[in-house]
């Protein structure tokens, strides 16, 4: 029949492969290898730059609102994009921070600086921005007080703005956990540090919360009446400018501030292309605790601090 299967001479279907050798088994292909771990770290530098990157707060400007330990998630796409968008790993600083143990600035390489932004909005009042303080490669973290326009003053603490003093509300205090992340520094916070009746040890902060005129309202710390940044100005903000504070107003390096030097300040109101983005939420918070250990990492967590949106609440 014209559809039998004709069988090798000897009878068993295998002969006919016998005497052939398996083909040679591929090598590792290095090559596509690299193209796939390049196109992976483009794509996570792409998203950083252009869409959100995390912030680790590494101060305590921002007090109360936000602690040394903190994680945040900023839109780097809320104002539109600038110069210091673009996040470019700078490989030197990386090997001389982690392997020589040389203090750097930043991790990455800041562009010059480049007038204008695309697709670029002013922010509102009361947001809490990430910064780069001209000439520098450094991101700070601060409140969005003064736009374009404003006259600007603080007169003993007292924040003014176009001549009206903004609302404060009574003076109140706040428990703040100590941990490693939160020293609660007696030299910073004289008298603050105490020992509550079930042996928890708290920095006990006086707290003032300020309105703005658009109705937003925060909650600052006010240690001292009689620190530098508590009378400044009158400056009026120029074009294309925004005046920022931290909340933490007595230890906070912000627009009241020179540039560099001593006080590592702002150095007074500053362009919008060096806002590289919008504090968002809290992803977690960590207390200092944490070690190379895993089993460390769970309890070093803050607990309720997760989540915690970084928009400030509107009265009106």
């Amino acid at each position: 029949m014209a559809d039998d299967l004709t069988l090798p001479s000897s009878g068993h279907p295998d002969t006919a492969s016998k005497g052939k050798e398996p083909a040679a088994r591929a090598g590792f292909d290095w090559w596509s290898e690299a193209k796939g771990l390049f196109w992976l770290v483009l794509a996570v530098l792409g998203f950083h730059s252009f869409i959100a990157k995390p912030f680790y707060i590494p101060s305590e400007s921002m007090l109360p609102g936000l602690m040394v330990g903190d994680r945040l998630v900023v839109s780097k796409f809320a104002y539109g994009w600038s110069f210091v968008s673009p996040t470019i790993p700078d490989p030197f600083a990386i090997v001389g921070d982690l392997v020589l143990h040389k203090p750097v600035e930043s991790w990455s390489v800041q562009l010059p600086f480049i007038p204008g932004r695309i697709w670029g909005s002013l922010p509102e009042r009361g947001d809490v921005v990430i910064v780069t303080p001209p000439g520098s490669s450094s991101d700070y973290i601060k409140r969005v007080i003064g736009l374009p326009g404003d006259t600007l003053e603080v007169r003993g603490g007292v924040v003014f703005l176009n001549g009206v003093a903004v609302p404060r509300g009574p003076l109140h205090f706040r428990d703040l956990a100590v941990d490693a992340n939160a020293t609660c520094d007696p030299l910073q916070y004289p008298g603050a540090r105490r020992v509550l009746a079930d042996g928890r040890t708290v920095c006990h902060l006086p707290i003032v919360t300020e309105t703005l005129p658009n109705g937003r309202r925060y909650d600052t710390v006010d240690l001292q009446p009689d620190s530098p940044g508590d009378d400044y100005g009158p400056v009026r903000v120029p074009a294309s400018r925004v005046f920022l504070m931290g909340d933490n107003r007595d230890r906070s390096a912000d627009s009241r501030f020179a540039l560099g030097g001593f006080e590592h300040g702002l150095g007074g109101p500053v362009p919008v292309e060096n806002l590289g983005g919008r504090a968002e939420f809290i992803t977690f918070s960590v207390d200092g605790r944490a070690t190379l250990n895993p089993l460390t990492w769970w309890s070093a967590l803050r607990a309720g601090r997760a989540g915690t949106s970084l928009h400030p609440e509107r009265t009106q």
